[in-house]
């Protein structure tokens, strides 16, 4: 009997041990770094939600010199802008790139993202005397994050966005979006 038991005890440790499941691949737990893009320059913060959704969150700097008016679109001196944004981000695909042999430490992967910003305007430019008032600005997107080395990375992503502006907020328009940012994690 006692031979049947430790028998039965090996084969139900060995099979166990067998059969466990690859660890799930996982966003990082929190990501700080600072990111200098075509459109300016940000400081960000990526925080775990769950395994493949983070909240990201960035202060920055604008860099702003294209309008439209009208059916005339027109390219001004530029200007810098205060902005703060939350987007949620999902990376979808970072199962199969730790399948594949690919990084995806630093959350490095492909991503789904809905972004929501508020730019900070001055109330008068004066050169062109038109009133630019604080507006918010959402966006879905896709990207992809990749890293170079251990700290750098660059992003890209295109996607599509709504505006909102004027005194009263009444103004909505929509707006192509787009990021091509290199940066340095800390």
């Amino acid at each position: 009997m006692k031979k049947v038991a430790f028998v039965l005890l090996f084969l139900y440790t060995s099979y166990s041990g067998f059969s466990q499941n690859a660890e799930e691949a996982s966003v990082e737990k929190s990501i700080f770094g600072i990111q200098i893009g075509v459109m300016g320059v940000w400081v960000h913060n990526e925080l775990k939600l769950s395994n493949q959704v983070v909240l990201r969150s960035e202060v920055g700097i604008a860099i702003v010199g294209l309008w439209a008016e009208g059916n005339d679109t027109q390219v001004g001196n530029g200007y810098s802008l205060p902005i703060v944004a939350l987007e949620p981000r999902w990376y979808y695909n970072l199962n199969k790139r730790a399948s594949q042999g690919k990084r995806i430490d630093c959350n490095s992967g492909n991503y789904v993202s809905l972004r929501g910003s508020y730019y900070f305007y001055d109330d008068v430019d004066t050169d062109t005397q038109r009133n630019l008032s604080s507006h918010p600005f959402t966006a879905i997107s896709w990207g992809i994050r990749r890293n170079i080395g251990n700290h750098f990375n660059y992003e890209a992503g295109v996607g599509v966005g709504l505006g909102f502006g004027n005194n009263t907020g009444r103004e909505i328009g929509l707006t192509p979006y787009f990021n091509l940012k290199i940066g340095y994690r800390f």
